[in-house]
């Protein structure tokens, strides 16, 4: 079991240096912060009645504040991090690191508050870290002459076109766009799932089976690799090129099946079982189900695209950010990779909110207590709140800044 460091009181510039020692200390917290704010907020104080929301729809808000907004600032914190280690490159840190998060903060407070009239502004500032990350992407790409990190780009820069075209949607009241804009959103970030479990799934779990690392017991299956990231990359131009519902359907069944499949990169003996390595087949297990209920919707069968929706996002999307979030701050940190009963209790948390978030949609004659969302939002913002107890002070303490374990 890991053992995190107490918070002290610390010089300024000793926090400063040990939040900006590189993407994922001073994202991954904001990025939790955020997941565990906005949400409760929204559904169980306000009841979705956002202040200066007029002619926008409040569904529309939730899934970009989402989606750009917690996921995409675990993405910041993530590119920001990995990027520089898997090419061997000099990391982002200090003040351009802060001029990113702040760049994706002041968007976040115009999403906030639902500000209509500050769309452009708030536009600006996400396709301003969101372009900066690829072209990050294509420059270390371009320095090792490496195609390794193309996949990246690619969805990133689905990302990108996807977040500007939901905000003018959103701004011009076009809301058919804008229900495309938030399914190209998710699938870019469920395409980078996908790539991202490819290159964290074997060196996580060689060290859990071998925590010596003296030898490497686990090998993928080829094949695995990047069968979901590429078909759901096919999904992403269906979506884009405004294919029919069939042929999106069986694209998404086909997607489905893919992150269904990385299901069995868990079958490593009663390891697989543990919540260091639960979490990342279980991500794709709820992600490939909820792409599977979403194509038998769109091929006709009577089951709620909403439900599935959220299995493969909330649900499949969220808990593999979780677990990023849980296992790089560990490794990054020279931690044993052993999860906190901290850190358990938020997966349990995480885990049973989504349940309760999409029970409704299957069982429409279900009542639950704090109204159909009060109690869901509750547990997910609870789960979030756990994860940043648990690790803002091993990320923000100066004296594991100089301990990463690669």
């Amino acid at each position: 079991m890991s053992v995190l460091p107490a918070i002290r009181i610390l010089p300024s510039t000793d926090l400063i240096k040990a939040m900006s020692a590189e993407g994922l200390r001073l994202m991954f917290p904001l990025a939790a912060f955020h997941a565990a704010i906005w949400p409760f907020l929204w559904v169980v104080v306000w009841s979705l009645d956002l202040p200066f929301a007029v002619s926008s729809l409040p569904g529309q808000w939730h899934a970009e504040e989402m989606l750009v907004g917690s996921f995409g600032g675990a993405l910041l914190g993530f590119l920001t991090s990995a990027l520089p280690e898997w090419t061997d490159t000099q990391r982002i840190s200090g003040r351009p690191l802060f001029l990113l998060a702040g760049l994706w903060a002041s968007a976040r407070m115009l999403g906030f508050l639902a500000v209509e009239k500050g769309w452009l502004l708030a536009l600006v500032f996400d396709q301003a870290w969101i372009l900066f990350l690829l072209a990050y992407a294509l420059r270390l790409s371009w320095i090792k002459k490496s195609t390794d990190l193309l996949g990246f780009v690619l969805f990133v820069t689905a990302f990108a076109v996807a977040a500007a075209l939901l905000r003018i949607a959103m701004a011009v009241e076009a809301y058919d766009l804008s229900e495309s804009a938030i399914r190209i959103l998710g699938l870019s970030l469920l395409g980078l799932l996908g790539l991202a479990l490819a290159r964290i799934t074997v060196p996580v779990t060689n060290l859990i089976l071998d925590p010596t690392e003296r030898t490497s017991p686990y090998r993928p299956h080829p094949g695995r690799v990047h069968l979901s990231a590429g078909l759901t990359m096919l999904l992403i131009l269906a979506e884009a090129a405004t294919l029919s519902n069939a042929v999106r359907g069986y694209l998404m069944l086909a997607a489905g099946a893919a992150f269904m499949d990385r299901v069995a990169e868990g079958f490593v003996g009663r390891e697989g079982f543990s919540f260091e390595l639960g979490g990342l087949w279980l991500s794709s297990a709820l992600a490939g189900t909820g792409l599977l209920v979403c194509g038998l919707s769109l091929i006709g069968l009577p089951l709620p695209w909403l439900g599935g929706l959220h299995l493969a996002l909330m649900g499949g999307l969220g808990l593999g950010v979780l677990q990023v979030l849980s296992l790089a701050g560990l490794i990054h940190t020279g931690q044993l990779l052993r999860f906190s009963w901290t850190t358990r209790l938020s997966i349990l948390l995480f885990v049973f909110s989504v349940l309760l978030r999409v029970l409704p949609e299957f069982t429409p004659t279900l009542t639950l207590p704090f109204g159909p969302h009060g109690l869901a939002a509750t547990l997910y913002s609870l789960s979030f709140l756990l994860r940043a107890k648990a690790y803002i002070p091993l990320l923000w303490s100066p004296e594991t800044v100089d301990q990463e374990r690669c």
